[in-house]
This record gives structure tokens, C-alpha cells and sequence, in this order.
């Protein structure tokens, strides 16, 4: 390992790089600095090598000077000569860092009139340029991970992979902890199959766990715990982080941070280029359109986000790097790696539910190692306002909380099965000693993988009498081959591991169209599920517009502008980020440490002082459980702190054994802090009469057979199931000339579900399908975490009412994602009525006077 002084550039590795390159560095009055050099001469001893260094280091250039020394020394290919394959594969998380790289590196390749062509290949790729490049490959080719898939499932891959060298990956942390990265890791072992001197090189600035990176960048052998090198750059600006200090009360629930967008549409005034990021789609819309009404000196400001058509992001990215807008909203689209100097501040609106998110977003501004980038963040309650507190410390200390590596996926692993299939007929041996080279499959055990190929061949024991399950057949030799040509078609319209909510394109069409809409721009697309709810002349928030409801053909939703600024808004699924276990821990510690309620505005420690006077503050292993009556019903509010997720099986699982208690449980809600359940039984007699205990309520065992028999009753394991189908290649979502409803999907899943729940309930599918709802969906282990650090802690106090520190997650029940135009304003007034009698009831009428 080495670990780097950036305070200084390198000087004495000069002679090892070729003439134009220390001629380009002397033109500009530069030096290569060291961590550059060093990465540079691994490189060319054949060493694979983990980069760690801060925002505005050289990252990008240390992880491409290897690649353009060599294509430099190797010079123009000779007239007549066969163009060589790809020489180095750049793969980035995002399409726009993709788009980004190519922009910069293309402006020293040019001033130094290096031989090299650079191409970008992603999603957004026209079909023609796509195919052009796989009969005249660029020397660098920058891509995402769905793209390597589809590449690697081509016949000739050998031959388009012949010359490879070096593959990159940029912001590595981010690649490797989802399925996407459990699929790419089997692509890179698919690479080095091809070329087994292949070299890689990882780039990140955020890392928590640097040898986890390390294995996933080399191959894996059985019983060997292989790792790349290392190289750790000290240094970099301290970055100047505050918490927006506002005149308005700071909500005591929500999201939305509506009470703060006038000083943040000041602070955009106040700088040169400001991003704003945010944590959802539907944030950045209501944001977007929230500060162009605060838009008085018609500053350029412009939205970004994952739903908007491409063509609208690239004019957004495109005016960013030529420093022509003044603020974007964005989500994270945009939060990795995009080098725009001139970004001077970043505004994080919400807590960004984690130290190393935080790191990562705020690295935007500036860019340059040396200047401290600038950062406002914007609490949109209570409760973040401690989480954002921790997260500034946390980003001070240096603390980082990226998740750990999981286990492969056995979904993913299927896909890479016919993938590798549609390239050429396979032996199991190999594919299987391929497979457990990546690190996510080290461990995996044959019978397992072979289920998987089974799986692939026919679809398991239950499926195995339908043709269409049939993907791959076993030839004379023991090779397995896929059953026909048009196998390979379906893969290859169906590859990746983003199973994203069924989506409509959304047409901008003239008003009273209705849904014969012709023609018209495209916005972006919207969920499925939320435009088959409008009816006609309803209005919605989207793409920065207000737009009116014309109707809905086939795959395409039309809409017109609307003549009115009220709107629904997208309830975008997805897009909320759990708060990390790191950054859950130090707001415990904060709640409990009354020492530290200083830093805090005066309202929110004021409202923490009420608390400790009305009932009681947790301590930081503690869980306070208060139980007190209101209205006909009775709560039980518990504050675990350990996110939504978590907090929602929690509630699922509690329920159920309140029921066996005879609490007559009849609702509950969960939010990042607390959960709340409620009855028509008082909860807080029953435990005052030992009819109830709390130590028996909270005990782990209900992550047993609890857990397994309310699995096998939720919609969350047929939800989960169908991401797994679709992954694994069981349901094709695109056919040719036509593409299913989400509709479509759901009921063949769920239809295949029964008959293998009944008929194979060990089926590969099943066992994919239950690891992937216990962690991905119900967060099972965080969940026994929390049960065992409050074994013993738990701290009830019975109340006559409400207490202050309840009012939050009281305020959540009911919520509704999305608001009709008509009724919205009603609504918000009910709400504001609804909290001020609550925090009259928990606090008194000080509190607000």
C-alpha cells in the first residue's frame, strides 16, 4: 500500500512519461503529482491498483495515463492495417459521467495530438453508432455496466475485446454494492477470461472498507483472498460546510422544505454556479418549480434528474460545462465525478442520510484539491437537522459509511449464465471456475450454480414442460448452447439489473388532444401506476411544467401545458435513501448528549428541552417506548432511529404479535426516527398490568418464524419475486415491436409464483427472491441489530398524552403521496391545523406563542 503527500507535485518520475506528455504538462506550467505517477508505474508493472483520493485530485487523469502512454507509444495503426480492438474500457455508474470524461479527456488528447480516438457507448447511444463501433472499436471506449453485459453477449466479443489492456472504473464505491455491480464483476471475470493479463484500475474518493474494493478488482482463488494495490492520497481543502440558519420555523415532518427555498434562492443569487441536490424526483420537481416563483431576476436555473428525456439532460449538462446556468436542481444523477470547476456551492436540501453521500455530493463544488468546496445544508425537519448536524461532523472526522459488498445475487448470476451462452456454447467446468474469480461469487458452491444452469435450460422442475422456459440445451460434447437465435434477440432487449417502476413516455402534445396526440416533444417518463390514476384535464408537475392530462395510447401518456400553477405531483417509487447505520448512531448520540443540544437551532433544542421535561430522552443504546392515549385510540411510539426501512417490517412484525397479545392493533406508520402503532386497547395499561412485555414484544426471536410466516403472506416477496423474474430472465419485459404494461408483468409473475410456491417451493427463484426481500426490501439485518443493541435497553413511559418528541411521526399517519390541485390547499390547511393542535397537546401554548 502507499499512501501519498499530495502537498507537493512529482518531479523525479518525469522521464516516465513519453515527450508530447512532459511537453503539455510544461505548456501549462503543471507537474503530474505523485499519486499520478505512482499509479502510472504499477501500471506498467503489470499491477492492478485501487486509487483513493479526494475531490479534485487527478483521479481521472492518474486512471487514464496509463492507457494514453501506451497508445502513445504505440502510435497510429499503419495505412491497410487491421484496426486493432478496444485497447481500454472506461465504465461509470452514470451516462452523464460517461459524457463528462469524454468532453475533458478529449481536450488534452487533443492539444497533445495523441493518437487515440475516445467514444462514449451508453444507453443513449443511437442503434447506428452502436453497431459502427463494434466493426471499428475507439481505442477508449466509455461505458456503463448494461453495456459491458450486452458486448460480452456478442459472438465476436473475443475479437472486440482482442487488444484489451486496461479497464477503469470510476467511482468504484458506487458500481459495486447493487446488482449492477454483482453483474459487472461477472463481466470483468468474462474479461479476463479473454484477456488474462488484463489490468484494473478502481478510482473513488469515498471509501469505508478499502479491501473489499481491492478483492472485487482482481480475480478471486479458491481458499486465496487475492487484493490489488493501493494507493491512498492524504491531503485535500478541509471543505466550509454549514446548516442553513433560517427566520422561518423549521417543520415538524415532510420533505419538502418549502419554509427554506427563499434563502436558498438567495444564496443562488449570491454565487456564481450553485447545485441543489435533493434526495427524490418528485423533490426536484416540486423545488424546480417552487424557486422559479421565487425567480425575480430571471436567473437560468434548470432541473436534472433520471426521468427526464435525454435530450433535455444533455442541453442541461452541456449548459453547466460552458458555466451558462446560475443553479440546477438535481437528484443523483449528478452526484458523481462530474467535473465542473465552476460550480462554486452546493446546497443539499434534506439530510443526505449518509457521511460518505455527503462527502461525495459536496465534492462538486469547485473541484480543485487545493479550494475547499462550499456547502449549505437545508434540514427539511426536525429530526434532520440532527442528521445533518452528524452528517457535518461526520464529514469533518473524515467518517465514511458506504455499504459493504454483498453476496452475488443468484437472479444476476442466471442472466450472466444465458448472457455468456448467447456469446458461444459453454463448458459448466470453466464457466463455473470463471464465476467464483469474481468476488461476489467467491464463495458460491456448485450445486448452487449448477441449479442456475438449469434454471436457464428449462426453468426449473415446475416449468420445465413449457418451451418458452427453454433458454439453453446441452449439446453432444456437454456444452450448453442457447435453444435458438432468437434467445439471444431477448436477451439482449432485456439485459441489466434495473428493474425500474413500468414507465409511459410522456409526449407534450397540443391541448384537447386527448389521447389521439400526434407528434410533440418528449419530456421524459413518468410511472405507470400514477398516470393511469389522472383522468382528463387533470394537472401534474413534470419535467419543470405544469402540464394538463390529455390521455394515454399504447406506451406514450399525452399532455399539454396547462394554464394554471397548481399541480399534482409524480409520486416517483424509488429514489429514498435510508439513512446509514453510522449516521443513525450519531444522532442517538446527540439526542442523548444535552451537552451538544447547543449546536442546534433554538427550536429544535427547545423542543428536545420539552421532551426531557414531559417524559423522556432516550439514552444512546436506549429505545424509549411511550405509550399514551388520543382521541378513541391508543399509541405505542417507539424510536429505534435505524430508517424507514427497517422501521416499516419492524411495524409489520410487531403488529402481528400485538394481535396475539390481544392489543387489537389496527394501524401503524414508520419513519426514519420512530414508528407509531395504534389500537383499541391501551397499550401502556397492558404493559403497566404485565399483560404485555416489552422485552418479550422487542425479543429476536420474531425474526424467525414471525418473520417466514408474514414473508409468505406480503406482497413484498411477490413484488420481490417479480424484480427477480425479470432479472433472471424468466419474464421479458420487451419483445419486439411491442413491450409489456407493468400490468402484464405482474400478472405473469404472479401467476408463475403461485405454481411454484405450490408446486416447487425450493426452486432457485424462490431462494433469489428471499435473500433479496429480507435485505433489500425489509432490511432484515439491520433489524436484528437494532433487537439485539436494545436487549435489556428498552425504556417505557406511560403519558396522558402525546409527547413532544411524537409530534413528528404523529404527523405522518395519513400522509398521502400524491395532492389533487382542487383539494390541496384544503388539505394543507387541515394538516396545519392538525399540527398545531398536536404540538398544543405535547408542549403547551408557549410553544408557540
Amino acid at each position: 500500500m502507499s499512501v501519498i503527500d499530495t502537498s507537493r507535485p512529482a518531479q523525479a518520475d518525469m522521464f516516465a512519461l513519453p515527450r508530447p506528455f512532459v511537453d503539455w504538462f510544461a505548456t501549462k506550467g503543471w507537474q503530474p503529482r505523485a499519486h499520478q505517477l505512482e499509479l502510472l508505474a504499477k501500471a506498467e508493472a503489470g499491477l492492478s491498483t485501487l486509487l483513493i483520493a479526494p475531490t479534485g485530485a487527478g483521479k481521472t487523469l492518474a486512471g487514464f495515463l496509463p492507457a494514453l502512454t501506451d497508445l502513445a507509444r504505440r502510435g497510429k495503426p499503419k495505412p491497410g492495417s487491421i484496426r486493432p480492438g478496444v485497447h481500454t474500457l472506461y465504465i461509470s455508474p452514470l451516462k452523464a459521467l460517461a459524457v463528462d470524461i469524454e468532453r475533458n479527456l478529449g481536450v488534452p488528447v487533443g492539444e497533445m495530438d495523441l493518437p487515440v480516438t475516445i467514444e462514449t457507448r451508453t444507453g443513449d447511444t443511437p442503434a447506428s453508432k452502436r453497431q459502427r463501433q463494434k466493426l471499428a472499436p475507439p481505442d477508449i471506449l466509455l461505458t456503463t455496466p448494461e453495456q459491458v453485459a450486452l458486448l460480452l453477449s456478442h459472438k465476436d466479443a473475443d475479437r472486440f475485446f482482442a487488444d484489451l489492456r486496461y479497464v477503469i472504473f470510476d467511482e468504484l464505491h458506487s458500481l459495486v454494492t447493487s446488482k449492477r455491480g454483482q453483474l459487472l464483476s461477472l463481466g470483468l471475470a468474462r474479461l479476463r477470461m479473454l484477456q488474462p493479463e488484463l489490468q484494473t484500475i478502481g478510482l473513488s474518493a469515498t471509501v469505508a472498507e478499502p479491501d473489499e474494493l481491492r478483492r472485487w478488482l482482481v480475480r478471486q482463488a479458491s481458499g486465496a483472498d487475492a487484493l490489488s494495490e493501493l494507493i491512498t492520497v492524504d491531503g485535500g481543502a478541509t471543505p466550509e460546510i454549514t446548516i442553513l440558519k433560517s427566520d422561518d420555523r423549521i417543520p415538524w415532518s415532510g420533505h419538502s422544505a418549502r419554509y427554506a427555498l427563499p434563502d436558498v434562492y438567495e444564496a443562488i443569487k449570491a454565487h456564481g454556479t450553485t447545485l441543489i441536490f435533493v434526495n427524490t424526483r418528485s423533490q426536484a420537481e416540486l423545488i424546480f418549480q417552487a424557486l422559479w416563483t421565487l425567480n425575480e431576476d430571471s436567473l437560468p436555473i434548470a432541473l436534472h434528474h433520471g426521468s427526464l428525456d435525454v435530450g433535455q439532460r444533455r442541453r442541461v449538462e452541456a449548459a453547466m460545462g460552458q458555466s451558462a446556468l446560475r443553479a440546477v436542481v438535481a437528484t443523483s444523477t449528478l452526484d458523481l465525478g462530474i467535473d465542473w470547476g465552476d460550480v462554486d456551492l452546493v446546497v443539499h436540501v434534506g439530510s443526505p442520510k449518509g457521511a460518505s453521500r455527503l462527502a461525495q455530493r459536496i465534492g462538486r463544488a469547485n473541484h480543485r484539491m487545493d479550494e475547499p468546496s462550499k456547502a449549505i445544508l437545508v434540514p427539511a425537519n426536525r429530526f434532520e437537522v440532527m442528521e445533518c448536524q452528524a452528517a457535518l461532523d461526520a464529514n469533518y472526522l473524515g467518517a465514511q459509511d458506504t455499504p459493504p459488498i454483498e453476496p452475488g445475487a443468484l437472479d444476476v448470476l442466471c442472466q450472466h449464465i444465458l448472457g455468456m451462452a448467447c456469446s458461444a456454447p459453454f463448458d459448466a467446468d470453466a464457466l463455473y471456475a470463471e464465476v467464483t474469480g469474481a468476488a461476489p461469487y467467491a464463495d458460491l458452491d456448485r450445486e448452487t450454480f449448477d441449479r442456475c444452469v438449469h434454471f436457464v435450460a428449462h426453468g426449473g422442475y415446475a416449468l420445465q414442460s413449457y418451451e418458452r422456459y427453454a433458454k439453453i440445451k446441452q449439446t453432444k460434447d456437454g456444452t450448453w448452447r442457447i435453444a435458438h437465435p432468437a434467445v439471444a434477440q431477448q436477451y439482449r432487449l432485456n439485459a441489466g439489473t434495473i428493474v425500474a417502476a413500468p414507465e409511459l413516455t410522456v409526449r407534450l402534445v397540443r391541448p384537447g388532444a386527448g389521447g389521439k396526440g400526434r407528434g410533440g416533444r418528449v419530456l421524459g417518463k413518468i410511472e405507470e401506476i400514477f398516470l393511469e390514476q389522472l383522468v382528463y384535464g387533470d394537472t401534474f408537475l413534470f419535467a419543470g411544467k405544469v402540464l394538463r392530462f390529455e390521455g394515454i395510447r399504447e406506451s406514450e401518456a399525452f399532455a399539454s401545458n396547462a394554464p394554471t400553477l397548481e399541480a399534482k405531483v409524480p409520486a416517483y417509487m424509488g429514489g429514498k435513501f435510508p439513512t446509514t447505520t453510522y449516521l443513525s448512531a450519531q444522532v442517538r448520540k446527540m439526542l442523548a448528549d444535552p451537552a451538544q443540544w447547543h449546536r442546534l437551532p433554538p427550536q429544535v433544542s427547545e423542543w428536545l428541552g420539552y421532551q426531557k421535561q414531559n417524559s423522556l430522552v432516550p439514552g444512546a443504546d436506549d429505545m424509549l417506548v411511550e405509550t399514551f392515549p388520543r382521541g378513541e385510540r391508543f399509541y405505542m411510539v417507539a424510536y429505534p432511529f435505524e430508517g424507514r426501512l427497517a422501521h416499516q417490517t419492524l411495524c409489520m412484525l410487531l403488529t402481528r404479535r400485538l394481535e396475539r397479545a390481544k392489543a387489537r392493533p389496527i394501524g401503524f406508520v414508520a419513519s426514519d426516527y420512530a414508528v407509531a402503532i395504534w389500537g383499541l386497547k391501551d397499550m401502556g395499561a397492558m404493559i403497566g398490568g404485565g399483560d404485555l412485555s416489552l422485552t418479550e414484544l422487542f425479543a429476536q426471536d420474531m425474526l424467525g418464524d414471525d418473520l417466514e410466516a408474514w414473508l409468505d403472506e406480503s406482497f413484498v416477496f411477490k413484488r420481490s419475486f417479480r424484480y427477480c423474474a425479470l432479472i433472471a430472465g424468466l419474464i421479458d419485459k420487451r419483445h419486439p415491436g411491442k413491450e409489456k404494461t407493468g400490468r402484464q408483468v405482474t400478472v405473469s409473475t404472479d401467476l408463475i409464483y403461485d405454481v411454484l410456491r405450490t408446486h416447487e417451493p425450493d426452486h432457485i427463484l424462490l431462494q433469489a427472491t428471499r435473500n433479496d426481500a429480507r435485505a433489500g426490501y425489509l432490511d432484515v439485518g439491520r433489524v436484528n441489530a437494532l433487537l439485539a443493541r436494545i436487549k435489556g435497553r428498552i425504556v417505557h413511559k406511560g403519558l396522558d398524552r402525546i409527547s413532544p418528541l411524537a409530534v413528528p411521526v404523529m404527523l405522518e399517519i395519513g400522509k398521502e403521496p400524491v395532492i389533487s390541485s382542487e383539494t390541496g390547499d384544503a388539505l394543507m390547511a387541515e394538516k396545519a391545523m392538525e399540527t398545531e393542535a398536536l404540538v398544543r397537546e405535547a408542549m403547551g401554548e408557549d410553544m408557540l406563542d
